[in-house]
Protein backbone atom coordinates (compact mmCIF):
# COMPACT_ATOMS: atom_id res chain seq x y z
CA UNK A 1 0.00 0.00 0.00
CA UNK A 2 1.86 3.38 -0.79
CA UNK A 3 2.14 6.23 1.60
CA UNK A 4 0.59 9.20 1.04
CA UNK A 5 2.02 10.90 3.72
CA UNK A 6 5.60 10.65 5.56
CA UNK A 7 6.41 12.67 8.30
CA UNK A 8 9.79 12.59 10.12
CA UNK A 9 10.80 14.32 13.00
CA UNK A 10 8.95 17.48 12.62
CA UNK A 11 9.72 20.63 14.42
CA UNK A 12 8.05 23.80 14.62
CA UNK A 13 9.14 26.76 16.44
CA UNK A 14 7.40 30.72 17.42
CA UNK A 15 11.09 32.64 18.81
CA UNK A 16 11.13 30.92 22.29
CA UNK A 17 8.18 28.56 21.99
CA UNK A 18 7.70 24.84 20.52
CA UNK A 19 4.98 24.23 19.25
CA UNK A 20 6.00 20.73 17.49
CA UNK A 21 8.96 19.38 18.97
CA UNK A 22 9.79 15.57 17.51
CA UNK A 23 6.33 14.49 15.25
CA UNK A 24 6.92 11.18 13.25
CA UNK A 25 4.11 9.20 11.57
CA UNK A 26 3.29 8.11 7.98
CA UNK A 27 -0.21 7.46 6.08
CA UNK A 28 -1.05 5.05 4.21
CA UNK A 29 -3.38 5.75 1.05
CA UNK A 30 -7.20 5.16 1.77
CA UNK A 31 -6.65 5.57 5.40
CA UNK A 32 -8.54 7.66 7.58
CA UNK A 33 -5.68 8.63 9.91
CA UNK A 34 -6.20 10.06 12.90
CA UNK A 35 -4.63 12.74 15.12
CA UNK A 36 -5.35 13.08 18.59
CA UNK A 37 -3.89 15.16 21.26
CA UNK A 38 -4.73 17.76 23.94
CA UNK A 39 -5.34 21.93 23.10
CA UNK A 40 -1.71 22.93 22.74
CA UNK A 41 0.05 19.80 21.46
CA UNK A 42 1.00 21.12 18.02
CA UNK A 43 -1.95 18.72 15.95
CA UNK A 44 -3.36 22.12 13.81
CA UNK A 45 0.37 22.82 13.23
CA UNK A 46 1.35 19.61 12.03
CA UNK A 47 -1.34 19.54 9.69
CA UNK A 48 -0.43 23.42 8.72
CA UNK A 49 2.98 22.41 7.67
CA UNK A 50 1.93 19.56 5.65
CA UNK A 51 -0.19 21.88 3.91
CA UNK A 52 2.57 24.30 2.88
CA UNK A 53 0.45 26.70 5.20
CA UNK A 54 3.50 26.44 7.87
CA UNK A 55 7.02 26.17 7.29
CA UNK A 56 8.59 23.68 9.14
CA UNK A 57 11.67 24.78 11.00
CA UNK A 58 12.94 20.83 11.25
CA UNK A 59 12.59 17.11 10.05
CA UNK A 60 11.15 15.63 6.39
CA UNK A 61 8.03 16.13 5.17
CA UNK A 62 6.71 14.40 1.77
CA UNK A 63 3.07 14.72 1.04
CA UNK A 64 2.36 12.78 -1.97
CA UNK A 65 5.79 12.67 -2.78
CA UNK A 66 6.06 16.43 -2.27
CA UNK A 67 7.85 18.65 -0.74
CA UNK A 68 4.99 20.71 0.66
CA UNK A 69 7.08 24.13 0.56
CA UNK A 70 8.83 23.68 -2.68
CA UNK A 71 6.14 21.92 -4.39
CA UNK A 72 3.27 23.75 -2.41
CA UNK A 73 1.78 24.79 -5.61
CA UNK A 74 1.50 21.54 -6.97
CA UNK A 75 0.38 19.82 -3.89
CA UNK A 76 -2.64 21.65 -3.77
CA UNK A 77 -3.99 20.67 -6.84
CA UNK A 78 -4.36 17.11 -5.40
CA UNK A 79 -5.09 17.80 -1.53
CA UNK A 80 -8.31 19.16 -0.04
CA UNK A 81 -8.90 20.81 2.98
CA UNK A 82 -11.50 22.36 5.71
CA UNK A 83 -9.64 24.11 8.47
CA UNK A 84 -10.22 24.62 12.04
CA UNK A 85 -11.66 28.20 11.45
CA UNK A 86 -13.12 27.44 8.46
CA UNK A 87 -15.84 30.20 7.15
CA UNK A 88 -17.00 31.97 4.86
CA UNK A 89 -19.10 35.52 4.04
CA UNK A 90 -22.62 35.06 5.58
CA UNK A 91 -24.24 36.40 2.36
CA UNK A 92 -22.23 33.99 0.01
CA UNK A 93 -24.91 31.70 -1.82
CA UNK A 94 -23.85 27.80 -2.09
CA UNK A 95 -23.14 27.94 -5.65
CA UNK A 96 -21.21 30.90 -5.42
CA UNK A 97 -18.82 28.87 -2.90
CA UNK A 98 -18.59 26.25 -5.13
CA UNK A 99 -17.92 28.04 -8.19
CA UNK A 100 -15.22 29.99 -6.64
CA UNK A 101 -13.72 27.14 -5.30
CA UNK A 102 -14.14 24.90 -8.25
CA UNK A 103 -12.31 27.77 -10.60
CA UNK A 104 -9.40 28.09 -8.70
CA UNK A 105 -8.96 23.93 -9.34
CA UNK A 106 -10.45 23.54 -13.33
CA UNK A 107 -9.11 20.21 -13.48
CA UNK A 108 -12.03 19.04 -10.68
CA UNK A 109 -15.11 17.80 -11.77
CA UNK A 110 -18.21 20.61 -12.51
CA UNK A 111 -19.63 22.08 -9.25
CA UNK A 112 -23.25 21.52 -9.74
CA UNK A 113 -21.94 18.08 -9.80
CA UNK A 114 -20.42 18.56 -6.83
CA UNK A 115 -23.42 20.14 -5.46
CA UNK A 116 -25.61 18.05 -6.10
CA UNK A 117 -23.63 14.74 -4.81
CA UNK A 118 -22.82 16.07 -1.75
CA UNK A 119 -26.96 16.85 -1.40
CA UNK A 120 -26.73 20.88 -1.76
CA UNK A 121 -28.93 20.74 -4.52
CA UNK A 122 -32.06 22.12 -2.67
CA UNK A 123 -29.64 24.79 -1.26
CA UNK A 124 -27.89 26.55 -4.08
CA UNK A 125 -29.39 29.76 -3.97
CA UNK A 126 -29.16 29.40 0.02
CA UNK A 127 -26.85 31.69 1.97
CA UNK A 128 -23.95 30.24 3.90
CA UNK A 129 -25.39 32.42 7.21
CA UNK A 130 -28.46 30.49 6.75
CA UNK A 131 -27.63 27.54 6.67
CA UNK A 132 -28.02 25.25 9.66
CA UNK A 133 -24.15 24.05 11.18
CA UNK A 134 -25.03 20.47 9.62
CA UNK A 135 -25.61 22.23 6.21
CA UNK A 136 -22.50 24.16 7.12
CA UNK A 137 -20.30 21.53 7.37
CA UNK A 138 -21.90 19.75 4.50
CA UNK A 139 -20.78 22.78 1.81
CA UNK A 140 -17.26 22.65 3.98
CA UNK A 141 -16.78 19.14 2.61
CA UNK A 142 -18.22 19.57 -0.59
CA UNK A 143 -15.51 22.75 -0.78
CA UNK A 144 -12.59 20.45 0.42
CA UNK A 145 -13.40 17.86 -2.58
CA UNK A 146 -14.20 20.08 -5.07
CA UNK A 147 -10.78 19.21 -6.32
CA UNK A 148 -11.12 15.71 -6.62
CA UNK A 149 -8.17 15.82 -4.33
CA UNK A 150 -6.62 12.65 -3.88
CA UNK A 151 -5.62 13.51 -0.06
CA UNK A 152 -7.96 15.39 2.00
CA UNK A 153 -7.34 17.50 5.63
CA UNK A 154 -10.15 17.54 8.42
CA UNK A 155 -9.54 19.39 11.63
CA UNK A 156 -11.51 19.59 14.21
CA UNK A 157 -14.79 19.74 11.67
CA UNK A 158 -17.21 18.80 14.00
CA UNK A 159 -16.57 20.99 17.27
CA UNK A 160 -19.72 23.41 18.02
CA UNK A 161 -22.04 21.24 16.17
CA UNK A 162 -25.30 19.32 17.72
CA UNK A 163 -25.26 15.19 18.10
CA UNK A 164 -27.22 14.68 14.89
CA UNK A 165 -25.23 17.41 12.78
CA UNK A 166 -21.97 15.64 14.08
CA UNK A 167 -23.19 12.33 13.06
CA UNK A 168 -23.98 13.68 9.49
CA UNK A 169 -20.65 14.68 9.13
CA UNK A 170 -18.89 11.20 10.04
CA UNK A 171 -21.32 9.83 7.00
CA UNK A 172 -19.47 12.35 4.99
CA UNK A 173 -16.25 11.72 6.03
CA UNK A 174 -16.93 7.98 5.62
CA UNK A 175 -17.76 9.01 1.94
CA UNK A 176 -15.13 11.11 0.80
CA UNK A 177 -12.74 7.73 1.92
CA UNK A 178 -15.25 5.39 0.01
CA UNK A 179 -14.36 7.69 -3.03
CA UNK A 180 -11.05 6.82 -3.05
CA UNK A 181 -9.28 9.85 -0.78
CA UNK A 182 -7.30 9.25 1.87
CA UNK A 183 -8.46 11.80 4.64
CA UNK A 184 -6.35 12.88 7.60
CA UNK A 185 -8.55 13.89 10.51
CA UNK A 186 -7.89 16.04 13.76
CA UNK A 187 -9.74 15.36 16.35
CA UNK A 188 -10.24 15.69 20.08
CA UNK A 189 -13.53 14.23 20.08
CA UNK A 190 -12.48 10.12 21.34
CA UNK A 191 -15.77 8.79 19.93
CA UNK A 192 -15.20 10.28 16.56
CA UNK A 193 -11.65 8.57 16.93
CA UNK A 194 -13.33 5.36 17.74
CA UNK A 195 -16.16 5.07 15.25
CA UNK A 196 -14.18 6.35 11.95
CA UNK A 197 -9.92 6.13 11.93
CA UNK A 198 -7.91 2.73 11.14
CA UNK A 199 -5.27 4.22 12.97
CA UNK A 200 -4.61 7.34 15.03
CA UNK A 201 -1.51 9.62 16.10
CA UNK A 202 -1.59 10.67 19.53
CA UNK A 203 0.39 13.79 19.97
CA UNK A 204 1.17 15.05 23.46
CA UNK A 205 3.74 17.22 25.06
CA UNK A 206 4.35 18.35 21.01
CA UNK A 207 5.58 14.99 20.22
CA UNK A 208 4.21 11.34 19.19
CA UNK A 209 3.63 9.28 21.87
CA UNK A 210 1.88 6.51 20.55
CA UNK A 211 0.07 4.96 17.05
CA UNK A 212 -1.76 2.11 16.73
CA UNK A 213 -6.03 1.20 15.55
CA UNK A 214 -8.04 2.30 17.79
CA UNK A 215 -8.21 -1.12 19.47
CA UNK A 216 -4.86 -1.68 19.33
CA UNK A 217 -4.47 1.64 21.50
CA UNK A 218 -7.34 0.20 24.32
CA UNK A 219 -5.71 -2.92 24.37
CA UNK A 220 -2.27 -1.80 24.78
CA UNK A 221 -3.26 0.89 27.59
CA UNK A 222 -6.54 0.16 28.21
CA UNK A 223 -5.43 -2.20 31.45
CA UNK A 224 -7.68 -5.07 32.54
CA UNK A 225 -11.33 -5.76 32.17
CA UNK A 226 -13.25 -6.31 34.39
CA UNK A 227 -17.20 -8.74 34.88
CA UNK A 228 -19.45 -7.69 37.52
CA UNK A 229 -22.16 -9.60 38.75
CA UNK A 230 -24.38 -10.01 42.20
CA UNK A 231 -24.92 -13.62 43.76
CA UNK A 232 -25.93 -15.32 46.70
CA UNK A 233 -24.09 -18.35 45.91
CA UNK A 234 -20.93 -18.66 48.78
CA UNK A 235 -18.79 -20.91 47.00
CA UNK A 236 -16.61 -18.70 43.98
CA UNK A 237 -13.52 -20.36 44.24
CA UNK A 238 -13.64 -22.02 40.67
CA UNK A 239 -13.77 -18.56 39.01
CA UNK A 240 -10.43 -18.53 40.28
CA UNK A 241 -9.24 -21.52 37.79
CA UNK A 242 -10.59 -19.57 34.80
CA UNK A 243 -7.74 -18.91 32.58
CA UNK A 244 -8.89 -14.91 31.57
CA UNK A 245 -9.48 -14.62 35.14
CA UNK A 246 -6.70 -12.49 36.71
CA UNK A 247 -8.89 -11.87 40.59
CA UNK A 248 -11.89 -11.87 42.23
CA UNK A 249 -13.10 -9.39 45.16
CA UNK A 250 -16.57 -9.61 46.79
CA UNK A 251 -18.28 -7.25 48.54
CA UNK A 252 -21.86 -8.53 50.30
CA UNK A 253 -23.28 -10.03 47.01
CA UNK A 254 -21.52 -8.21 44.81
CA UNK A 255 -18.59 -9.60 43.35
CA UNK A 256 -15.64 -7.97 41.08
CA UNK A 257 -13.72 -9.93 38.47
CA UNK A 258 -10.77 -8.82 36.91
CA UNK A 259 -9.15 -10.30 34.02
CA UNK A 260 -7.86 -10.47 30.68
CA UNK A 261 -9.22 -11.51 26.78
CA UNK A 262 -12.35 -13.20 26.63
CA UNK A 263 -13.15 -12.78 30.24
CA UNK A 264 -16.50 -12.00 29.89
CA UNK A 265 -18.10 -14.86 28.21
CA UNK A 266 -15.51 -17.33 29.86
CA UNK A 267 -17.13 -16.03 33.57
CA UNK A 268 -20.32 -16.07 32.18
CA UNK A 269 -19.66 -19.74 30.97
CA UNK A 270 -18.04 -20.55 34.44
CA UNK A 271 -21.15 -19.54 35.94
CA UNK A 272 -24.21 -20.75 34.38
CA UNK A 273 -21.77 -24.54 34.67
CA UNK A 274 -22.31 -24.20 37.80
CA UNK A 275 -26.06 -23.37 37.94
CA UNK A 276 -25.38 -19.36 38.80
CA UNK A 277 -27.47 -17.36 36.24
CA UNK A 278 -26.69 -13.60 37.23
CA UNK A 279 -29.42 -11.26 35.73
CA UNK A 280 -26.93 -8.20 36.15
CA UNK A 281 -23.89 -9.69 34.94
CA UNK A 282 -21.77 -6.62 32.94
CA UNK A 283 -17.89 -6.16 31.47
CA UNK A 284 -16.45 -2.83 31.61
CA UNK A 285 -13.05 -2.93 29.04
CA UNK A 286 -11.61 0.72 28.72
CA UNK A 287 -12.56 3.21 25.84
CA UNK A 288 -10.52 5.37 23.60
CA UNK A 289 -11.42 8.24 26.00
CA UNK A 290 -9.60 6.12 28.71
CA UNK A 291 -6.53 5.07 27.01
CA UNK A 292 -6.29 8.98 26.17
CA UNK A 293 -6.15 10.16 29.55
CA UNK A 294 -3.62 7.53 30.87
CA UNK A 295 -1.75 8.22 27.45
CA UNK A 296 -1.33 12.03 28.17
CA UNK A 297 -1.55 12.12 31.39
CA UNK A 298 -4.45 15.17 31.00
CA UNK A 299 -7.80 16.15 31.16
CA UNK A 300 -9.13 16.86 27.60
Amino acid sequence: MATVVDVQHLEKRYGSFTAVEDVTFSVDEGEIYGILGPNGAGKTTTVECLQGLRRADGGELRVLGHDPLTDAEQLRRHIGSQLQESALPDRMKVWEALDLFSSLVPEGPPWPTVMEEWGLGSKREAKFGNLSGGQQQRLFVALAVVNAPRLVFFDEMTTGLDPMSRRVTWDLVRKVREQGTTVVLVTHFMDEAEELCDRIAVINDQRVVAIDTPGGLIRRFGGRATVTFSTDAVDLGFLHSIEEVDGVSREGRRVTVSGHGAVLASVAAGLVGHGIKPVDLASHRASLEDVFLTITGVEE
